[in-house]
């Protein structure tokens, strides 16, 4: 026989703490995270996804040329889910009793990805893509910053990460299908398998 404590022996220690400190919502004693420091990173993010809505956007009514319609829906796509990347994050955010910094002042210092408009539409798919590889690179390492000591946080950055990935993709096949529709580059987007 063991000498291992049951787990149901704390469940009267955790509803005890639950009812003591009730006004911390979400967030308990078992918290593990620099809260503030969760926070900040987590409004860094926020202002990353707004800055990429707002590039996508331009890039939805600017597109113009023989592929624009198809690529301007590929755009409002990665729009709008790049709008509810912020949600997700704005609503963890206030989870963990901060608040989301939506304010326009400062948002491109907070965002780890630059709004770059693009000249053409090969432009704006590269500069989209850049910004998506930023994206995945830093969410990356918050992901890790995380680690055990806030899943939820963790879990709602991985899903992103996800997303982010597979715009990536999207974006690295249309560049290349639209180089071999003949579609004016400037330069050609290179393939790296190092590539950070």
């Amino acid at each position: 026989m063991s000498d291992t404590k049951p787990f149901v022996a704390d469940i009267e220690n955790i509803r005890r703490r639950a009812r003591q400190h009730i006004y911390n919502g979400a967030v308990t004693e078992g918290y593990k995270a620099d809260r503030k420091t969760v926070i900040k990173i987590l409004n860094e993010a926020l202002a990353t996804e707004i800055v990429c809505t707002l590039r996508y956007k331009y890039h939805a009514f600017a597109a113009s040329g023989i592929n624009a319609k198809a690529i301007a829906a590929e755009f409002n796509e990665h729009a709008a889910e790049e709008q509810q990347h912020a949600d997700l994050i704005a609503q963890r955010i206030v989870q963990l009793g901060g608040k989301p910094n939506l304010s326009p002042e400062g948002i491109m210092t907070r965002s780890h990805s630059d709004y770059v408009e693009g000249e053409d539409i090969v432009e704006m798919l590269q500069e989209d893509l850049v910004a998506e590889r930023i994206a995945i690179d830093s969410y990356r390492e918050i992901i890790e910053y995380l680690g055990n000591d806030d899943p939820t946080s963790r879990r709602v950055m991985e899903e992103i990460l996800a997303k982010e990935e597979e715009h990536a993709e999207d974006l690295s096949t249309l560049l290349e299908e639209l180089g071999k529709k003949g579609e004016p580059a400037r330069e050609p987007v290179r393939r790296n398998a190092t590539a950070h």
